[in-house]
Parts: C-alpha cells; structure tokens; sequence
C-alpha cells in the first residue's frame, strides 16, 4: 500500500481517531509510567499518533494499534532521555514494557498504568482544580478549551494552569503509582468529581454540531466502573455510576433524526434504556443503604425520580426540590441551585424560579455560564412576557458554542418574537 492510496491514507485516518478516542489514557499512562515526566510523555505520545497517520497509510493498519501506539511512545521517550543525558536518574522509573494489551476494562482487573496517571494527577499537593483540569487533559484527552468552558475561564488561562501543574508533579517528584488504601479517600471525592465533569463534557457538548460525544460518555463509564472495582465499598462512587448510568439511559431520545435538541418533556421514554435504569437503581439503592449519602449518590437520586416517572407530568416534583434542598447543603454550588429553581418552577410556579434567579445573577460566579439566560427566557416564556424572554434567550444564544443548542435558542428566540413560529411550547 502506497502513502499516496487515498483509501489507505482515509483508512489510517480512522483508525487514529479511533485509536485516539479509545487507547489515549493507555497510550499515555503506559508512556508516563516509562519515562516520569507528563510533559515529555505527553509530547512523546503525540509523536507516536503522528507517525501513526503515515506508517499505517503505507503499511497498513496494524492488528493492536493501542500496543504499537505504546512501543512507539515508549522508544521516543527513551530517545528523549538519552539525548538529555538524564537515563541514569531516570533509570528506577524504568520497567519493562512487555506485551500491552489495550482492551477495554473488562470488570475483572483492573488497568494499573491508567489508575497511576489519575492519581498523580489528583495528588492532594495539587490545588483541587488543578487536579480536575490536569486529568481531565491528561487521562481523559478533554481538549484545554473545552476544560476552560467547563471552569468558565479563557483557553490561555485554563492551559497555564494545565502547565503549572505538571511542573509541580515534576519539581516535587510525586510518585507515579496508586495510592495506598489508607490514602485512597483522600484523593476520592477529586477523582470522582474528574469522571463526573468528563461525564458532563460527553452528555452536552461545549461545543460542536453533535449535542452528544458517545466516546467521552462510554470513557466515564469505563471509569466509573474501574473505580467500582477498585473501591466497591465506598458509596460515593455507586452513586456516581448510578448517576451515569440514568442520566445516559436517556441518549438516544435526547434528540431527533434531524439532530434537533428535544427537552425532557418531549423524550420517547419507550427509547429510554431500561437495563441502565434498573442497573442504576440498584446502585443507588446500595448506595443509600450505606446512610452515607453524599452529593453523587443524590444526583442519582433525582435523575432516578426522572427515569421511572411514566410521564414528565407525573414527576415527583415536590421529592425532587426536597432532594435538591438535601444536595445543596452538602454541596453548596450555584449550579445546583440553578437546577434547583428549575424544581422550584415545578412547584411553586415560574415567578418564584425567577427570584431565585435573580439572586444567582447577583452571586456573579455563573457569568458566562448560558443555562443561567436560557433557563430565565423559558421562565418568562411560561409568564407569557415574550419581549423579556426574547432579550434572555438572545443573551443565551450569545453565550452557547453547541450547535445542536444553538438551533435550540434561536427557534425559541423566534417563537419569542413572532408567536407564530417555531415550535409548539410544551405543557
């Protein structure tokens, strides 16, 4: 096969991509393990992909590509350390690579390499977004400007800080390694927050055409589940997988053929997938029976409220405001108490939602954040004040990146306006 065979070149092309969605945190956390220095690893593993592109257009795609991946990353790093005359400090870091199998996280064992990078990276001696943001780059492959959407600060801010903290790791040389049992829970609640926010990124994209990215969702549940394996006591991290998997079991009805954004109210629940709701149930009722309930194990709890309701209106929404008073106290964010006035509409109408709004724009920390308008114009849609409406869902639209939520905003904007376009509100 030619570098110049087109069907060659398209083919390899597919299999990085894929390659890059599946093996990334493998490829990395194997290359880390090697040479002890993230950055090096990380430049050195996007090397290995690079070269990937034009090998396996002429050579063909090979039978593991995560394993040549590894070895490729691997032999650069070593290269590296030779040339910088630093081997021999780095040499106890050395093991030896053997054969890498890059499968999927089976629900058996547990893939080392992959847990050293998260708990490096959630090591206590970095500040707590620190630890989020690194691993949301490193192990995750989140991008630096969607992790600077999701902390709502600027792309160079969000990499400087990314930079920061590999430095750090680096000057105080911590180790690469899983902690041991005794120093497991002092690093949980970071690691469960990381798989969660990654969980965020793939449900809504930040930005794009695609409202979902599959491949970041199927990420935090392989997470999920290999924290569950490796902590199956703590429940905390039931909780979370519970809170996953019932808010994913929605994904295939949260839009329609045409990819047009559908609200919650407007989902086929025949299309919801029972075997994730019953899994989450029962991880949620685990998790309850514990008495340590936290702030993941009540998510759950509220999005499980949502599942086995037959209809939108029939929701239990007296539990759930109940339920989002229980994870405010023990988790006091502004965007909880923007989900909660959500369930305050529900129950105690639109214009009590509102002054609840009212008081988190003055709080300030969700300037920028495009819920905060797109939740105050649907508000002021249900009172029947479409010019008000108007201006917050045109402040919305200025603030959305995602396409699919983008056409959202605008058709309401539009129905705003003129009353007689657009789509039907929803009861």
């Amino acid at each position: 096969m030619s570098l110049g065979d087109n069907g060659g070149t398209a083919a390899a092309e597919r299999a990085v991509t894929e390659a890059h969605r599946r093996e990334w945190a493998f490829v990395l956390a194997a290359t880390a393990r090697v040479v002890g220095d993230l950055d090096v690893a990380e430049e050195c593993v996007q090397d290995a992909y690079l070269a990937a592109l034009e090998t396996w257009a002429r050579e063909g795609v090979p039978r593991r590509p995560g394993a040549w991946l590894t070895t490729t990353a691997k032999r650069r790093a070593l290269d590296v350390l030779r040339r910088e005359r630093i081997l021999r400090a780095k040499m106890p870091l050395l093991v030896e690579p053997g054969e890498v199998e890059m499968d999927e996280f089976d629900g058996e064992s547990i893939p080392d390499d992959r847990l050293r990078l998260i708990f490096t990276c959630c090591h206590p001696a970095l500040a707590r977004e620190a630890q989020v943001a690194l691993t949301l780059r490193l192990v995750c492959g989140v991008s630096t400007a969607d992790i600077a959407r999701v902390f709502l600060v600027s792309e160079p801010t969000m990499a400087a800080r990314v930079t920061r903290a590999k430095k750090k790791i680096s000057v105080a040389r911590i180790p690469y390694r899983v902690p041991d049992a005794a120093e497991l829970p002092e690093r949980l609640d970071t690691v469960l927050s990381v798989v969660h926010l990654l969980y965020t990124t793939g449900h809504t994209a930040s930005s794009g055409t695609d409202l979902v990215r599959a491949d970041v969702i199927d990420h935090a549940l392989n997470l999920a589940r290999m924290i569950l394996a490796l902590m199956p006591d703590e429940p905390e991290v039931r909780g979370l997988l519970a809170l996953v998997l019932l808010t994913d079991a929605r994904r295939a009805t949260r839009t329609d053929a045409q990819g047009r954004l559908l609200l919650l109210e407007e989902q086929d629940r025949s299309g919801w997938d029972r075997a994730a709701i019953e899994e989450g149930g029962r991880l949620l009722a685990g998790a309850f029976r514990t008495g340590r309930v936290g702030r993941y194990t009540l998510q759950a709890a509220i999005a499980c409220l949502h599942a086995v309701a037959v209809s939108y209106a029939a929701t239990d929404w007296h539990h759930i405001l109940r339920l989002y008073d229980q994870l405010l106290s023990v988790w006091p964010s502004p965007v909880v108490a923007l989900n909660r006035a959500v369930a305050v509409s529900m129950v105690a109408g639109p214009q009590a939602a509102l002054d609840e709004l009212d008081a988190l724009e003055r709080d300030g920390r969700l300037a920028g954040y495009h819920y905060l308008p797109a939740i105050r114009a649907d508000l002021l849609r249900r009172l029947d004040r479409p010019g008000e409406a108007a201006v917050a869902y045109r402040a919305a639209l200025d603030l959305a990146d995602n396409e699919a939520e983008r056409e959202f905003l605008a058709a309401r904007l539009s129905e705003a306006v003129d009353p007689g376009s657009g789509r039907s509100p929803e009861g």
